[in-house]
């Protein structure tokens, strides 16, 4: 799976410990029509990066992953974004732009496979008429913006294939921004192509992406756009003390009034200070085994099982990613968040309650219990990163 976060460690605790459990989490007939009635986007599900590394077929029910028709159609998710992911190992090469494309064909497989259940979206008014025909809406964000190449003729032809939003970075600084993983901070936040390709992507009509980059580069994005920008997989610093890769408080507020939305990961380390830490310890213990006995140790290669086994993974659960939402509410109002789950991407580090597409439910349920309004529900399932997509095509228009 995805770099850091996304390790075979999650592979290891869910192997060790199935801690998959719907049935804790009983959603209301009220709120799964809710789900069902209402336009759903999830702006980052990494399915075209899972169907790259071993090809399956997820217009049918599929025995892993998170992802598949039938589990989405349950779930009520009809506009997820296709992350288009390219590791950061492939960095000024060749190689990314022409992955990026190959992901994008995968995506277009898809919907070739099955019309009458996908379709590609390119735009908002799109996303709309094929909820209404019953069609799950298939639109694209670039995850890490390696594939440009620093050349804006690779921008648009990206558009041209249904690229709407770009990451700019990802676990590494690139020759557009600088990474919140990584330490080298090589161009104090953006680089100077960067800054030319935020103004490119206003005017074409791609948006702005901020997780994943340096706190710098955030803060460069959004002076330099003219539109809303977006965080499509983000959570909060709040809640995971020291963890860059989340925004904090000043970030969030900066966000709302640039008129952006930040989309909550699901992931448990991504939500949960306990999750993080036992992240963290584990890596460090694993580190100094390392350093002891060699990366080629039997003990090295036992580790990771033996380590779970005596220290159970301590997964978040549907009410620590509530958490983070009523915490964005209370900072910027409920204008400002979304879902962005990362599902597919993060291993098996889900929530419980939360742990493929057909729980969405659940997170509408526990809104509810929180006496969220049938009209704020609807903002955070869709109606918030519609508007600031809106917003981003009514710029385009114009320029």
């Amino acid at each position: 799976m995805k770099t850091l976060h996304k390790t075979a460690l999650f592979i290891a605790c869910t192997l060790a410990f199935s801690s998959s459990v719907h049935g804790a989490y009983q959603a209301s007939e009220e709120a799964t029509q809710l789900t069902q009635d209402t336009i759903l986007i999830d702006s980052h599900i990494d399915v075209p990066y899972r169907v790259n590394e071993q090809w399956v077929d997820v217009t049918k029910a599929t025995e892993d992953g998170d992802f598949d028709y039938p589990r989405a159609k349950a779930g009520g998710l009809n506009a997820p974004f296709m992350s288009i992911y390219v590791p950061a190992s492939l960095d000024d090469s060749d190689e990314s732009t022409a992955l990026a494309h190959k992901l994008i064909d995968y995506v277009e497989a898809i919907v070739g496979r099955a019309p009458d259940k996908f379709a590609i979206a390119k735009s908002v008014a799109d996303v709309k008429s094929q909820f209404e025909q019953g069609l799950i809406s298939l639109p694209m964000g670039m995850e890490n913006g390696s594939p440009i190449q620093g050349d804006l003729d690779n921008l648009k032809t990206f558009y041209e294939r249904g690229i709407r939003y770009i990451t700019l970075a990802h676990s590494q600084s690139n020759h557009i921004a600088d990474s919140s993983y990584d330490i080298r901070r090589k161009w104090k936040g953006l680089s100077p192509f960067g800054k030319t390709l935020v103004t490119e992507m206003n005017n074409i009509g791609i948006m702005v992406d901020i997780s994943h980059v340096s706190d710098q580069a955030f803060y460069q994005a959004i002076d330099i756009s003219k539109v809303p920008v977006i965080a499509s997989h983000s959570s909060l610093r709040k809640f995971t003390p020291g963890f860059e890769r989340n925004m904090d408080d000043d970030m969030i507020k900066a966000l709302g009034e640039n008129g952006g939305v930040i989309q909550i990961n699901f992931g448990s380390t991504f939500v949960s200070k306990l999750s993080q830490n036992w992240r963290n310890q584990m890596t460090a213990k694993r580190k100094a085994l390392v350093d002891k006995e060699g990366e080629d140790s039997p003990l090295v290669a036992a580790f990771d099982e033996e380590y779970i086994a005596k220290n159970p993974f301590p997964f978040a659960n549907v009410d620590t990613v509530l958490d983070h939402i009523d915490h964005v509410v209370k900072l910027i109002g409920i204008d400002h968040v979304g879902i962005g789950s990362d599902y597919d991407g993060v291993g098996d580090s889900l929530p419980e309650g939360l742990k493929d597409v057909s729980t969405y439910p659940n997170l509408v349920q526990g809104l509810m219990d929180r006496d969220y309004s049938e009209a704020d529900i609807k903002k955070i399932l869709s109606g918030n990163f519609l508007r600031v997509w809106q917003a981003v095509e009514d710029y385009a228009a114009k320029h």
